[in-house]
């Protein structure tokens, strides 16, 4: 059991978000420990994306167990009368099982250009009035802006520090489009 913990929580460690389009510096190895950075290149976006889109993945590692099974190596002797002359020999077999497997979900992404200081202090204000955000509003895409886009997007199903453009649009920070059927 305690190795199992330890596989499935580190495990947890390799979550990662990316996102791909612009180009960003790679982070400071402190920032890179603690959070994932806002936005990482990457140079494939999913198949079907639009041109000039952006992307970030979220990445559920599989979480797998160690599992004894009791097998039975020998069966039980047992005489026309029900009697029972040998119980049954058995051994046990460990083996690994993937209880859940790995997810990657893609999701669109505001794009570098769009994550202006504006941008991102709008961003600060609108989860700190729903109570995600208790930093300081300056425009800069901290670790305490990241744990608290986290927070907003965990119960959508986005368990990602990168902004996904859905979380953007729920806060009502990036228009929504509409459909020309009107």
């Amino acid at each position: 059991m305690r190795s199992h913990l330890r596989h499935v929580l580190g495990g947890l460690a390799v979550v990662t978000a990316l996102g791909a389009c612009g180009t960003a510096d790679p982070p400071a190895q402190s920032e890179q420990a603690e959070e994932p950075p806002l936005a990482q290149t990457s140079e494939t976006p999913p198949p079907d994306a639009a041109p000039g889109t952006c992307w970030g993945m979220d990445v559920t590692p599989a979480v797998i167990e160690t599992v004894t099974d009791r097998v039975m190596t020998q069966p039980a002797e047992v005489l026309d009368d029900g009697t029972v002359v040998a119980d049954a020999v058995y051994k046990l077999e460990t083996r690994q099982a993937i209880v859940r497997e790995r997810r990657e979900l893609w999701f669109e992404t505001p794009c570098e250009d769009q994550l202006t200081p504006d941008f991102v202090a709008s961003v600060q204000r609108a989860l700190a009035a729903r109570g995600h955000y208790r930093g300081t509003i300056n425009g800069e895409m901290d670790a305490h802006t990241r744990r608290a886009i986290r927070r907003f997007q965990a119960p959508q199903g986005i368990d990602s520090s990168v902004l996904s453009l859905a979380a953007a649009r729920k806060m009502g920070l990036v228009a929504v489009e509409r459909s020309d059927a009107q």
